[in-house]
């Protein structure tokens, strides 16, 4: 008997799709070496002056390149488990690059108002106190002194996905790595485009079969449009993101979890210099590996999973 999983990555959206995978790398000199510009979220933050962004004053924020941002975010309908869970949480983001690193996480208190479902436990009610992802990149361009770019693959990256739930107690705690390889594609247009592959290792899972062990692998396409700026100073942004999740071996001892799973991300963001207001339609299917329909019983009666439909969310966030 699996207990029900948090979500194994919130949201983390303000400015994720760039952040997470440096989906706007850091260009290459003719000499070969890349410079030290922000292929992170950096590249949608108003202080890069990007087209997407609106100019920031000098000295607008903490740092010229190491961004961050508080935001109050409400979800509904979230299914990494297999019931949908509702919350309001604060999240505190951090991004950036620095040489070869681009630097991406997030670091959740979950239910901080004490506001959220049945399914909903915090950091109040013996809940997770705390969730985690960390999305480092480090440029093997940027340590090879050379562009290594081949055909539309603007540059290379190792790439990792470290991602931690502080539970409670272990069956409630889980502890994921992903690492493998990530590149940014020139598409020629104004879609950014990004893609990571990774194969995953599984230390804490929940209570699941996979732990402590290598268990299957994720593929993950990241892509960014800007829509467009206003006189009132904003810019909009949509942000895309997809998460498909295959070859885990949890479905050979549990018939109601599968060897694949998949989440596709929707956001608006609307941006000020400092504040932003974020909208999120999220797709799953078979969240957390769970297979939708199927009857499970954790101790409190017979109830079918829910982890196929889609979820929300909603952030008032401050960029410093």
């Amino acid at each position: 008997m699996q207990p029900t999983s948090r979500r194994p990555a919130p949201l983390g959206v303000s400015l994720l799709l760039a952040t997470v995978t440096g989906v706007l790398s850091a260009p290459i000199l003719a000499q070969g070496q890349p410079v030290d510009d922000s292929a992170q979220g950096e590249t949608l933050s108003p202080k890069t002056q990007s087209p997407q962004a609106s100019p920031a004053k000098p000295g607008a924020y903490l740092s010229d390149w190491f961004n961050q941002d508080l935001t109050l975010i409400g979800s509904k309908d979230i299914s990494f488990g297999p019931k949908p869970q509702d919350d309001i949480y604060l999240e505190y983001e951090y991004f950036g690059r620095k040489g070869p690193f681009e630097l991406y996480g997030y670091i959740d208190v979950p239910k901080i108002l004490t506001i959220g479902n049945s399914n909903d436990k915090g950091v109040w009610d013996h809940g997770s106190p705390v969730f985690m992802e960390h999305e480092p990149r480090i440029s093997i361009d940027y340590l090879a002194g050379r562009s290594l770019a081949i055909g539309p693959f603007k540059e290379w990256y190792v790439a990792f996905d470290w991602i931690y739930d502080h539970g409670s107690r272990k069956e409630n705690r889980a502890n994921t790595l992903y690492s493998g390889l990530g590149t940014d594609i020139d598409t020629h247009s104004r879609v950014n485009l990004s893609a990571n592959f990774y194969g995953r290792y599984q230390w804490e899972n929940y209570g699941a079969s996979n732990e402590y062990s290598w268990d299957g692998y994720r593929a993950q396409m990241k892509y960014i449009v800007p829509i467009g700026k206003f006189d009132n100073g904003a810019s909009l942004t949509y942000i895309g993101f997809t998460n498909y999740d295959f070859g885990s071996d949890l479905h050979k001892d549990n018939p109601a979890r599968t060897a694949n799973s998949l989440v596709a991300t929707n956001v608006l963001l609307y941006s000020f210099t400092h504040l932003r207001f974020t909208l999120v339609g999220r797709y799953f299917h078979n969240g957390g590996n769970w297979e939708d329909g199927s009857e499970l019983n954790f101790g409190e009666g017979n109830f079918r999973a829910r982890s196929d439909g889609w979820g929300y969310y909603a952030g008032v966030g401050y960029q410093f």
